[in-house]
């Protein structure tokens, strides 16, 4: 049973708390990637059938198996992956920047240009459950941002075919390149390249305990969006919300993952034990309730604290990857939400709106690193380079200053470099 803490009669520690996953595979991953880098195609072929139990010839996936899965998925859920896709565009448009170019004085050009990473590769996980969310959320931003080689990677499946909902999910969002691979290799063939699949300079996506620990590895020679820990749900209630929707919303990230973590913080004791016992209504109706039932019990609290005041300093400590805020009049306290992945806003605003359907990206920081990092954006696929020109005559005006700036530091080569010119 989820257990009920009461702010400020127990210790911090036990308030603050979270789950978190600890693995032993920096070994497995090590080996795994320098296999890829050295064999390519070869190694994966060997990867793809031990452990993935897929005989395969070519990893890519054909323009009639796309075709083919488009024709054959539901078309309400088509249609609703186009609405979704849609949702999706709007929000991620906005953040588009735009380069800048400063030109005030005489003789000095400055500016900065923003550029599409030029390969970004999707790591989109398979087996027994598809995500097609995740293609999505992941492969629109690239595409807003410009990206013209937007790769995806996922498990085969032991005929050698992949999920067609999330081929159809990769036609709708216009990835360019599907490969059937999937684990550590995948993103090890990602960072180094092999005869069939190309180099990426971004990988993204969630995957298993393998797939994060490769992207730590391989993070360095490409960039990757960061490495997730378990999902995570905080709820920040008054007296007014209705126990019913808050244990289904703090249900919704239970489900997930055994190391899932389930927080509410109310205003109300009676609040507080009115979820608990809904939380045990409702999960033996799930289909994943052994799942919940461990998360719930090991990393789920509810947490009573004296004001609402109180309850956002709580959530701003444990920074959460989902933050609810099932209160009356919730924008007269988004200002005060400092750490949080995605906010969700009111009592008609679950959390699975923004997984699905609202538009804001759903690839988040968890484990706390919402306090320092962000959600996935347009953002993580460009890169800024920036310029600077100057005249004869401007570097006159100037160059005393670079010199004796650098004197200061030591450098006088770097001070000889902006006196020179002067001296012809």
């Amino acid at each position: 049973m989820i257990k009920i803490l009461k702010y400020g009669e127990v210790e911090n520690k036990d308030i603050f708390a979270r789950g978190s996953v600890k693995t032993n595979v920096e070994g497995i991953v090590s080996e795994i990637i320098e296999n890829v880098k050295t064999n390519g195609d070869k190694a994966l072929f060997e990867y793809c059938e031990k452990f993935d139990k897929a005989k395969l010839s070519s990893f890519a996936v054909s323009a009639d198996e796309i075709e083919n899965a488009v024709k054959s998925a539901d078309e309400k859920f088509i249609n609703i992956l186009k609405k979704a896709a849609a949702n999706i565009r709007k929000f991620h448009e906005k953040q588009v920047r735009t380069s800048f170019i400063i030109n005030d004085e005489n003789g000095i050009v400055t500016g900065q240009k923003i550029i599409p990473v030029d390969c970004a590769g999707l790591y989109v996980p398979g087996g027994t459950a598809a995500y097609p969310s995740t293609v999505l959320m992941d492969a629109i931003p690239a595409k807003i941002a410009g990206v013209k080689n937007l790769v995806m990677v996922t498990p085969p499946r032991p005929d050698g075919s992949v999920n067609p909902v999330i081929l159809a999910a990769a036609h709708i969002a216009g990835i360019d390149k599907i490969f059937k691979v999937g684990g550590a290799q995948a993103i090890a063939a990602l960072a180094y390249g092999t005869e069939s699949i190309p180099k990426a300079d971004k990988i993204v996506g969630p995957g298993n305990a393998f797939v994060a620990e490769a992207k730590k590895q391989v993070f360095g020679l490409v960039s990757i969006d960061m490495v997730a820990g378990p999902s995570e749900i905080l709820i920040v209630a008054d007296e007014t919300v209705n126990p019913k929707y808050a244990a289904a919303d703090l249900l919704s990230q239970a489900e997930h993952d055994k190391m899932a973590s389930a927080v509410l913080v109310t205003t109300s004791k009676k609040v507080a034990e009115a979820v608990q016992k809904e939380i045990e209504l409702q999960i033996p109706m799930l289909k994943r309730a052994e799942i919940a039932r461990a998360s719930v019990d090991n990393n789920g609290k509810i947490i009573v604290a004296d004001d609402i005041k109180t309850a956002i300093d709580i959530a701003n400590e444990i920074a959460p990857e989902h933050l609810e805020l099932c209160v009356d009049n919730p924008f007269d306290y988004l200002d005060e939400i400092r750490h949080a992945g995605s906010v969700f806003m009111g009592k008609n605003c679950p959390e699975a709106l923004g997984d699905y359907l609202a538009g804001a990206n759903h690839t988040l920081p968890t484990s706390g690193t919402a306090k320092f990092s962000s959600p996935l954006s347009v953002d993580d696929f460009v890169k800024k380079t920036q310029y600077t020109y100057y005249t004869a005559d401007a570097l006159k005006k100037v160059a005393y200053d670079v010199a004796y700036f650098a004197e200061q530091e030591g450098l006088t080569a770097h001070a000889k470099s902006a006196v020179i010119r002067l001296e012809e």
